[in-house]
């Protein structure tokens, strides 16, 4: 990476995670001086690949590509920089207790058929509402929401104009379709599903995705957001579809980065920030963790916003009520999550053998009742004793990651504790709960702890430590009702201009929320040319 130069910058980006790449492609595209400060050693945030064990590689946290926005792919051209996608044979592969469930494209219907012939009939028209739904989303996801509560009448008018466009894409629905797009933003999402279908399997397969990232049960108010939110992504060009990055979740970041120092963005590594300078209540630039300070036209965070406002400035700095809501802001995603290197492909006992089933994203999570018990285990006991697992094995489509005959997986495990109760550490439990981990594929894949040769685990406290990822949240923040749309990361912030002028943020902590999108670093680099 390029070291900086001397002067003031017009844009000093705050970490060189997957928007802030992309905020600094956009800026330098328009001609401006932009630095990226990243403090690892790479950029990439939580989207990097990394090698866990010799001659294994994987993407660290961030594991498939679905919800990157096309238009941040084909504005900063990332082909020609190098990012490959390909797509998975299927979406899902649900074991069962004797039985199993495939989800992929013209096959889910006949699947679910096997369970319940209602269930099979109900399906294209449960997934063409949803694809309704997801488009509103998708129309919104390169927006800015309007941004209320903030400034004079005056000020308010192009936000009431854009509430208004809102408005009239939303008329655009048929009046039932309003009113339950209305219920997926407030109820939980086994009572979304419970409506369509009565098979167990089916609503096990769309009810994990409201609770992928999210510490809550199924039964929980807003998981059914939660659900429609991981709906709205496509991979190349196909709506809802999921695939994988050739090289890992680091190939994205990777192409980004070189995308923005082509277009004449600086990135500095092993660079990190340890305040944001203010001078008469404007930001003026960064002071480094090495003690330089580096003054700039427009401060970008691209860090949970938690962090920016409770770490990186002093609170006589911040606005009481920013302070107020940042101490209220819910960071939560009950995580847990491995790399493992294997000796060979795992043999699951209900669908033994090498297939596409293993290509898919494995979800061992049979019944919503199986993921409720698992949340209310970990807030009790601070780990759920009987886990949700999703494994991919990415290496069944990227010879690249492992050597020859050999795989490497991906595990995203729930539910476990942000914070351990009773004052426990996650440095004390972390190989214990990574045990089990293993232990419960094992149940479905016998032999698999055999073929692990090794592994790399990253508890809620390591999420945190090594990507900022305050209490593990892989979303910068719940996307809760109270924190999605205007209200994220506050009123009068939606607009992703910050609590000071000079300040704006442009990560997973602005709309449209998390998952390896793009959006937030497109939408503030809009926000910062505008002004």
């Amino acid at each position: 990476m390029s070291k900086a130069t001397t002067g003031v910058w017009d844009a000093v980006i705050i970490g060189g995670g997957h928007n802030g790449l992309v905020c600094a492609a956009y800026l330098a595209q328009a001609g401006k001086r932009v630095l990226v400060l990243e403090r690892r050693s790479v950029v990439g945030g939580a989207a990097v690949t990394e090698e866990f064990h010799p001659g294994f590689r994987n993407s660290v946290a961030s594991y498939t590509v679905s919800l990157l926005q096309p238009k941040v792919i084909a504005d900063l051209d990332l082909p020609a920089h190098g990012l490959r996608v390909v797509p998975r044979g299927i979406n899902n592969f649900l074991p069962l207790d004797g039985d199993y469930l495939l989800a992929g494209p013209g096959r889910t219907q006949a699947e679910v058929a096997r369970f319940s012939a209602r269930d099979a009939a109900q399906l294209p028209l449960f997934e063409q509402r949803l694809e309704a739904f997801a488009d509103v989303l998708r129309d919104t996801a390169l927006q800015s929401p309007p941004n209320v509560g903030e400034g004079s009448w005056l000020r308010q008018l192009p936000e009431l104009w854009r509430a208004g466009q809102l408005g009239r894409r939303l008329h655009g629905l048929e009046p039932a379709l309003r009113q339950e797009l209305l219920d997926l933003f407030t109820i939980s999402a086994s009572e979304y599903l419970d409506r369509w279908f009565e098979s167990e399997p089916i609503k096990a397969l769309f009810g994990f995705d409201g609770i992928v990232g999210n510490y809550a049960s199924p039964h929980a108010p807003g998981t059914a957001y939660v659900l429609l939110h991981h709906a709205f992504g496509e991979s190349n060009g196909v709506k809802g579809a999921w695939g994988h990055a050739i090289g890992g979740m680091g190939a994205i970041t990777q192409a980004m980065a070189r995308a923005a120092e082509a277009a004449g963005a600086q990135i500095r590594v092993d660079a990190g920030v340890r305040r944001v300078l203010v001078e008469q209540g404007r930001a003026v630039g960064v002071e480094t963790e090495g003690g330089e300070v580096i003054p700039a036209r427009a401060v970008v965070a691209n860090v949970n916003p938690k962090l920016l406002y409770e770490r990186l400035l002093a609170p006589d700095q911040v606005p009481a009520a920013t302070r107020e809501r940042m101490a209220n802001w819910r960071c939560a995603s009950g995580t847990f999550r491995m790399n493992v290197a294997l000796s060979a492909l795992p043999d699951f006992k209900v669908l033994p053998g090498a297939g596409d089933h293993l290509t898919a994203g494995i979800i061992i999570a049979p019944t919503l009742a199986y993921m409720d018990r698992a949340y209310s285990d970990a807030r009790e006991h601070g780990w759920s004793r009987a886990p949700i697992v999703e494994m991919l094995i990415p290496s069944t489509l990227d010879d690249s990651l492992a050597p020859p005959g050999q795989h490497v997986a991906s595990l995203f495990c729930q539910h476990v504790a942000p914070v351990l109760p009773g004052g426990r550490s996650w440095d004390d439990h972390r190989e214990e709960v990574a045990d089990l981990m293993i232990a419960t594929v094992d149940q479905h894949a016998p032999g698999f702890s055999q073929l692990v040769l090794g592994r790399q685990v990253l508890s809620p406290l390591d999420l945190e430590r090594t990507f900022g990822l305050i209490g593990g949240d892989i979303f910068h923040g719940a996307l809760s009702l109270n924190q999605l749309f205007s209200a994220r990361p506050m009123l009068g912030q939606a607009d992703y201009r910050g609590a000071l002028p000079g300040l704006y943020l442009c990560g997973s902590g602005t709309h449209p929320g998390g998952g390896v999108t793009g959006a937030p670093g497109h939408n503030a680099a809009r926000a910062i040319l505008s002004d």
